[in-house]
């Protein structure tokens, strides 16, 4: 009996192979692609790994030119499956026909079962077909999974089905919209999708708010008292809105020496565990540590690909009777993490903690295994430990002081908190909790008033989104789904729409925005996509049919296609990326085009261009440079210190600041340059008649020393990085000048 195993990707069936035969397996390659076989109780098994989708879904060659006029047609077309994996394709059927039995073993979700119908649908056979349901690559769950094999779930893999069909209508028919009204092709094209666009507008109206808050003053009154030690109270009308009102207290009490504590409480009080990770939460935690969510998301993928967490994408916060904790814990003993599990199961919590999303497709975030890893991997994999450890461990327990202190009538508190039990805190070492002194006082005691003083402060504007943050925006706004959100946000970052950590909107990001905007495309707006996010899961329950939605879903984009005009969206997406930004200092304005990276000067008789770096973002600031009076700009570069820099290229400013010596071959100028990927290093003015270079290093700024290397002759340099000494080098890394140096500082 031949049975043809389909997993999703090529170290998840290597994995599958090797549990389910007990670790005998051949590889057979086929040109690029492999699958695996071995044979067990009577049966032969051929498990094939796909690469994701195999299928993809695309319109037909007469919409392949983009055009204004066919994008009606476009958006009625129906688009064609295309098989993008040929010779993937061509082993599922040639196995297909010899099957007496398929399986599908990729991952559970929408996705997952998509691909695997996809691959079901490249062969003609009659067979039985299953589905293996699990939820790690573990022993425990692929054997269980093959065990109790189930049906495949056509709703599901319809419901990503229809998500695919309305992305792909809205995604091509605004993008090419937009982008040709604009007169933006090629590479230059603009973006538009159904989750990433609404996503971007979040950004872009919270940047708004910011530069629209007008801050309002307000004014504090605190005091600061001894008994035994000095502690700080605030007055209990705080925040006084007038400033009369704050100086009439602090009159009042001018002179004053003590106080009179009116009221005292002393309390132990519990904070309980966070609850187990879902998808969400994850990913907010680990862009904390300094992760993009789509890098994070991919490290957890390999994590679960290797075994070593489940699986990675889950609303799930409830952990399932049906979980072994107990097993996790135990194979946890064998990692890094041993001593602490170990106190773990001293104070361990009768029943772990709960969040308020509960669902049965797959359990939370949670270590399958215990492993020793390093760097990246090993970061992920300690948050989705310590995670772990923490929804097992007993509440953290604190005590808080509580005091009223009387002074001429006027009520002042004070507050102290002190741990006095780490609990789950002691596991979670990423939660701080602020602590805060404050003496045991007794009702009627007098304490020492050493000052009054009034604050003054302003109101803040609401605080840019941050990864975390967004994550969780778009999930309580049902922007995506937890398997896409760090997609989009990464997407954003990549087409140039977004920037930084808080995100900012770039200028074509906002311009976008803003056109789509102010011609009413619904796209934008969070409660259509989320109603489509709804009509999904109607899909997967059976309450809808797939059509029925993407035939909704086309006409609600015919309507806005009607609606859109194409010379105003052009202007407004042209005049927008054409601003003012100054005057130039021999008269004329300056205007930046951002799309062409370049700022004119326009003058009635004369035009001026000056070309910005060609890597790097650019910001123009309100100074002006020293030497020429143009504005100064600051570049930014991944993994560079930023770069302040006059606007033109040629400017002395920029020369004094790039040259850092003599070339020893020529003669001439070593200054700093970028190469085409923007990494910089030193070269020679007289390049290409001279070919002197030195590399330098990506961080930190560089300056010149006036001295000459005596063993090569290159200029000494000094790196100077924040918070770190001085490195003082010769920019030749091979040269012995650097060599003697390490070895001074090892002795």
């Amino acid at each position: 009996m031949n049975i043809l195993v389909i997993a999703e990707k090529r170290n998840a069936a290597e994995r599958i192979a090797r549990i389910l035969s007990g670790g005998e397996i051949k590889a057979v390659r086929r040109g690029r692609e492999i699958y695996y076989t071995f044979e067990k109780e009577g049966k032969k098994y051929f498990v094939v790994p796909l690469r994701g989708h195999i299928l993809e879904l695309d319109y037909g060659e007469e919409f392949k030119r983009w055009s204004l006029e066919n994008l009606q047609l476009l958006v009625d077309a129906e688009p064609k499956k295309l098989v993008k994996e040929k010779s993937i394709a061509k082993i599922l059927k040639e196995l297909g026909k010899k099957a007496d039995e398929i399986i599908i073993a990729t991952d559970y979700d929408r996705e997952g079962e998509l691909i695997g119908v996809e691959a079901l649908s490249l062969i003609s056979s009659n067979v039985p077909v299953k589905r293996a349901k699990f939820s790690a690559l573990t022993r425990e769950e692929i054997t269980r999974a093959f065990e109790n094999l189930v049906n495949i779930n056509y709703n599901l893999a319809s419901a990503a089905e229809a998500r695919q069909h309305i992305d792909l209508a809205w995604g091509a028919a605004l993008t090419r919209f937009i982008s040709l009204a604009s007169g933006r092709r090629g590479k230059e094209f603009l973006s538009v999708g159904r989750v990433q666009s609404p996503t971007l507008a979040l950004i872009v109206e919270r940047e708004k708010e910011i530069e629209g808050f007008v801050p309002k003053t307000y004014w504090n009154i605190l005091a600061k008292f001894q008994k035994k030690s000095v502690f700080q109270a605030s007055h209990e009308g705080n925040p006084f809105w007038k400033e009369e009102e704050a100086n009439a207290i602090l009159e009042k009490l001018s002179g004053e020496k003590e106080g009179t504590v009116v009221d005292f409480s002393d309390e132990i009080k519990r904070v309980r565990p966070p609850a187990p990770f879902n998808t969400t939460e994850f990913l907010s935690e680990a862009t904390k540590l300094g992760f993009s969510a789509a890098r994070a998301m991919r490290i957890a993928e390999e994590l679960y690909m290797g075994g070593y967490i489940s699986y990675p994408r889950t609303d799930n916060t409830v952990y399932p009777k049906s979980l072994n904790i107990n097993a996790i814990l135990k194979s946890l003993e064998k990692s890094s993490f041993a001593q602490e599990v170990r106190e773990l199961q001293k104070e361990r919590r009768r029943v772990p903690t709960r969040g308020k999303k509960e669902s049965k497709d797959h359990p939370p975030i949670v270590p399958t295994r215990g492993a020793k890893l390093s760097g990246e991997r090993g970061a992920i994999y300690e948050l989705v430990v310590r995670r772990f450890l923490a929804t097992l461990a007993p509440d953290m327990e604190y005590e808080e002081l509580r005091a009223r202190i009387d002074v001429k009538g006027e009520i002042f508190l004070a507050e102290g908190k002190k741990i006095v039990k780490e609990g789950w805190l002691k596991y979670y070492t990423y939660a701080t909790f602020k602590e805060s002194k404050l003496p045991s006082l007794s009702l009627g005691d007098k304490v020492k008033l050493k000052n009054v003083e009034k604050e003054e402060k302003q109101t803040k504007p609401p605080s840019r989104y941050t990864q975390s943050s967004l994550v969780k925006e778009m999930e309580r706004l049902n922007l995506g789904t937890k398997s896409t959100r760090a997609e989009i946000i990464q997407k954003l970052f990549d087409r140039g729409y977004i920037r930084g950590n808080p995100i900012r909107p770039t200028r074509i990001g906002r311009a976008l925005i803003e056109t789509l905007k102010k011609n009413d495309v619904q796209v934008i707006k969070p409660d259509m996509t989320a109603k489509l996010e709804i009509d999904m899961d109607k899909i997967e329950s059976g309450e809808i049919k797939k059509e029925d939605v993407v035939d909704e879903s086309k006409k609600m984009l015919q309507e806005v296609l009607s609606n859109l005009n194409v010379s105003s969206v052009g202007k407004e997406m042209r005049d927008s990326m054409r601003y003012k930004i100054g005057e130039c200092p021999d008269g004329g304005t300056l205007f930046y085009l951002e799309r062409k990276r370049l700022v004119v000067c326009e003058k009635s008789n004369e035009t001026r261009f000056y070309n910005l770096p060609k890597t790097g973002h650019v910001e123009i600031l309100d100074k002006k440079c020293p030497v020429c009076g143009l504005p100064l700009i600051k570049v930014i570069r991944r993994g560079q210190s930023p770069e302040v820099r006059c606007l033109n290229p040629k400017c002395e400013y920029n020369r004094k600041r790039d040259v850092v010596g003599r070339c020893p071959k020529c003669g001439g100028d070593l200054v700093i340059r970028q190469s085409r990927n923007g990494k910089r290093f030193i070269g020679c003015s007289n390049y290409p008649q001279c070919d002197v270079t030195y590399p330098l290093p990506q961080k930190g700024q560089v300056i010149p020393t006036g001295e000459v290397c005596p063993y090569c002759g290159a200029p000494l340099i000094i790196i100077r990085r924040k918070g770190k000494k001085d490195w003082k080098i010769c920019p030749n890394m091979d040269c012995e000048y650097n060599r003697r140096k390490k070895d001074e500082a090892r002795s």
